[in-house]
């Protein structure tokens, strides 16, 4: 098993506060870099969040 598939198991339930820790995480890296780093740290952050995120996405928004 690798270390992402046990990350999800151990947040299974949680995506939301483990969302809230990502941005909070990427926040201070921020300020630690004074925002030079921004676009990458953002990148980095939404990828986290799509992969730690539920399994089973919400379905596309009807047209």
């Amino acid at each position: 098993m690798s270390m992402m598939d046990k990350l999800k198991q151990m947040l299974k339930g949680h995506e939301d506060q483990a969302g809230k820790g990502i941005d909070k995480a990427g926040d201070y890296v921020d300020g630690k870099t004074e925002g030079k780093y921004r676009t990458q740290t953002d990148m980095a952050q939404e990828q986290l969040k799509r992969r730690l995120g539920p399994e089973d996405p919400p379905p596309p928004p009807a047209r």
